[in-house]
């Protein structure tokens, strides 16, 4: 004797409008509390795994350089051009920006010293993280989500090559090394910017636009800056692979894993620079006492 389903009074059937009939939603349509922290659990452990799966990878077989070289131009060359104008414009930006309220201090002369601090680092770092996920991220995403859904990926492991030593390990590796000469691309070029504005449209002197620049900047913000792009460009590599790999099927899917790509490497980016940013502040003033936090 078959037993009957009994329907649950808490989830509504809907009616399809194709064929007429009542169909119950499935648990993955369903929302609350519980499945979204569920949810975010299984993706918690999905990128560990992940992570760690390319980390073994690139322990034990690192890639070679034939598998890295079309990256390179890929990731670093085709990037150079939209990095550069995006420090360049924001150093502008910092410098008319500033300019007015220095100006009621009478301390117009020492916005060199705020601009290139701000752009070395912070604003360098994030902003060319950001442009790296949006360009790049996002299209290593939706190229191996492409590969997933036409089954390439599959091929690989049915020919006994395994996917994330061949397909993650070359990107993760161009993203961390690539990422610290974009940051200096974006630095030195906001650095021009603001000068330019400070010095031609305000009329600063450029002597000492120079001169509080050298006395306040000092190296540990630029060395700061570019280790924070280390951890920036891991996590954009990590994450954009990982979408791409656990992409769903279709156009859409795709799609949509190219943007959660995006979405989540620029989080991760922000949390990071709090993170980094605040330990390495501490580190500092642990070696450097007599420096005014201030400063820092």
């Amino acid at each position: 004797m078959s037993q009957k389903s009994i329907p649950n009074p808490a989830v509504q059937s809907v009616i399809d409008p194709e064929t007429g009939r009542r169909v119950e939603p499935s648990a993955e349509s369903r929302p609350g509390f519980g499945s979204g922290l569920v949810d975010l659990i299984a993706f918690i452990g999905s990128l560990s795994m992940f992570n760690l799966s390319a980390l073994r990878w690139l322990i034990y077989r690192p890639p070679r350089w034939r598998n890295l070289r079309p990256l390179f131009y890929s990731i670093g060359v085709a990037s150079t051009t939209v990095v550069g104008m995006t420090g360049f414009f924001i150093g502008m930006v910092l410098a008319v920006q500033s300019y007015h309220s220095f100006r009621e201090m009478g301390l117009e002369s020492r916005m060199g010293a705020v601009i290139n601090v701000t752009l070395v680092k912070e604003l360098g770092p994030v902003l060319a993280a950001t442009m790296l996920a949006g360009r790049i991220g996002s299209a290593m995403a939706a190229e191996l989500g492409t590969m997933r859904v036409t089954e390439q990926i599959d091929a690989l492991s049915a020919l006994g090559t395994n996917p994330i030593q061949v397909l993650v390990v070359p990107r993760l590796v161009t993203c961390v090394l690539l990422i610290p000469l974009l940051t200096g691309i974006a630095d030195c070029l906001g650095i021009i910017g603001g000068n330019l504005i400070s010095t031609q449209l305000f009329a600063i002197d450029n002597y000492f636009y120079w001169y509080y620049t050298e006395k306040f900047v000092e190296m540990a913000d630029l060395v700061a800056g570019l280790v924070k792009s280390v951890f920036f460009g891991y996590s954009i590599g990590i994450i954009a692979c990982h979408r791409g790999f656990h992409s769903k099927a279709g156009a859409e899917g795709v799609g949509r894993a190219a943007t959660e790509s995006f979405v989540l490497s620029f989080v991760i980016i922000l949390a990071i620079d709090l993170v980094v940013g605040s330990a390495w502040n501490s580190v500092y003033r642990i070696l450097y006492p007599e420096v005014s936090e201030s400063l820092i």
